[in-house]
């Protein structure tokens, strides 16, 4: 351990201070112990809860309550107050000192550092009392600057707490766990990336990422990142549950129930209807801290990951499919949609994977059935040029075909070329229609559009 770890593992080994941090919402984000003993209060009092709705009914702790409110509306400076605090019929007297959590140079929030200075206040001795608040000065100026390191690398609220309360989760490295991994992605994003502003698609982005979130938190699941139009997502740690994969699931289900709402927001500022495909996967991982001593990443590195993007590779718009190592896991019912064998890169032997909608049990959610509409069989066959996509590129040359039939969400290919189900196709057809080869049909492939062009109503109504 170097000097900086050393340092940082004491100053949080020992911390007798209190440290409650809140939103500017005046949402309380987190509490470490030290505080809950001093303000006399349980963790579910406080934690996730509005700070004004707990302290304002409590006349006789208003001072305490302006002190924390003014810390978390006036943004222009920080605060340091000392003022009594009632709980239990006994009256204490606490130093409260504000700083602000800062990510990415922008202030997000407050942290207050509590201390229980009564034994303090209550000294006759004027020389010692002030020695002993220098003292305090010094280790608040260290601490403050660790948390301030600590606040702006972690972003879950469940990994700053085991920060807090555990002085080993500073250190480099990882330990292996056995956890769920989810991966989501937006269908054909590539394409509206060309078609909108810069802002818009940002402002569009933000929203999405902020419903999705909201869901994935509610079943314990921690972000670790966000990977452009995608998330990857793990369940069961740092906080361990026993149920993560059925947890995953769940979450995805309720995910793709959101979309219907971030579809009716987007519509109503002009903005493109978004379409998620979302793989899920369990097994080991290296779970840790990754990076250098000057820029840290809480992550998730293995095998199992890799294959979760692969697995999320073969999902259309609305899609949820599993590895068996994931359904093995769980003892829910499951609604089955599909089961397909796959081979992905990287596995010896193909694998059984799983397209579910729906969870029952406890969790009882289940995405609606999608109306079946039939493909419109053509009086004669439409040649297309086509080209397999290697991931998200466009390469190679072009392949040749006949479509046979279509909706507004499939069509039915014929082609002699060694197009395989699962592979990503882009049509010449009015600049890039996007699709995926879902199965075969006599012989034809199956296609699922993935990503509509400028023009793709009128070509479909063109075709005779």
């Amino acid at each position: 351990m170097n000097l900086q770890e050393s340092i940082q593992a004491r100053a949080l080994s020992d911390m007798s201070e209190g440290v409650m941090a809140l939103r500017f919402d005046g949402v309380v984000a987190l509490v470490n112990d030290a505080a809950l003993a001093i303000l006399s209060l349980p963790r579910e009092a406080l934690e996730g809860q509005s700070f004004a709705r707990v302290f304002l009914s409590e006349p006789e702790n208003d001072a305490f309550a302006q002190c924390v409110l003014d810390a978390v509306y006036d943004k222009s400076r920080r605060q340091e107050r000392f003022v009594p605090y009632t709980a239990g019929g006994q009256t204490r007297q606490l130093r409260v000192v504000s700083s602000f959590l800062r990510e990415g140079g922008e202030a997000t929030g407050v942290v207050l550092v509590i201390s229980d200075i009564t034994e303090l206040s209550e000294m006759r001795d004027a020389v010692r009392a002030m020695e002993r608040i220098q003292g305090l000065n010094r280790q608040l100026e260290m601490r403050n600057r660790l948390l301030q390191d600590t606040f702006g690398r972690y972003l879950s609220d469940d990994i700053v707490r085991e920060i807090l309360d555990t002085p080993e989760g500073l250190k480099m490295g990882g330990q292996k766990h056995t956890l769920t991994i989810m991966m989501s992605d937006l269908r054909g994003f590539t394409l509206l990336c060309g078609n909108m502003q810069a802002q818009d698609l940002i402002t569009m982005l933000n929203h999405y990422f902020s419903e999705m979130y909201a869901v994935i938190s509610r079943y314990h699941g921690t972000v670790i990142e966000f990977l452009g139009d995608g998330m990857l997502v793990i369940f069961g740690a740092p906080v361990a549950t026993q149920h993560h994969a059925a947890d995953a699931v769940a979450a995805a289900v309720e995910m793709q129930q959101r979309m219907a709402q971030v579809n009716a927001w987007n519509a109503a500022r002009g903005y493109p209807a978004l379409a998620m495909g979302i793989g899920i996967n369990t097994d080991e991982v290296i779970l840790g801290n990754l990076g250098s001593e000057k820029r840290t990443k809480y992550g998730v590195i293995g095998a199992a990951v890799n294959l979760t993007g692969r697995i999320e590779s073969y999902t259309t718009e609305g899609q949820i499919v599993i590895s068996p190592t994931t359904r093995a896991r769980i003892a829910e019912p499951l609604t089955v949609e599909s089961e397909f064998e796959a081979a992905p890169k990287g596995v010896t032997e193909p694998i059984t994977i799983t397209a579910v909608s729906g969870i029952g049990g406890a969790y009882g959610v289940s995405l609606a059935a999608p109306e079946a509409e039939a493909l419109r069989p053509l009086a004669s066959p439409c040649p297309v040029e086509f080209r397999v996509l290697d991931g998200k590129h466009v390469q190679g040359q072009a392949l040749r075909g006949s479509i046979l039939a279509v909706n507004a969400h499939r069509a039915l290919l014929e082609t002699a070329a060694p197009v395989q189900v699962f592979d990503n196709l882009c049509l010449d057809v009015c600049g890039g229609l996007y699709a995926k080869a879902v199965g075969r049909d006599s012989g034809a492939l199956t296609l699922r559009f993935t990503a509509f062009p400028d023009g793709f109503a009128a070509w479909l109504g063109a075709l005779n």
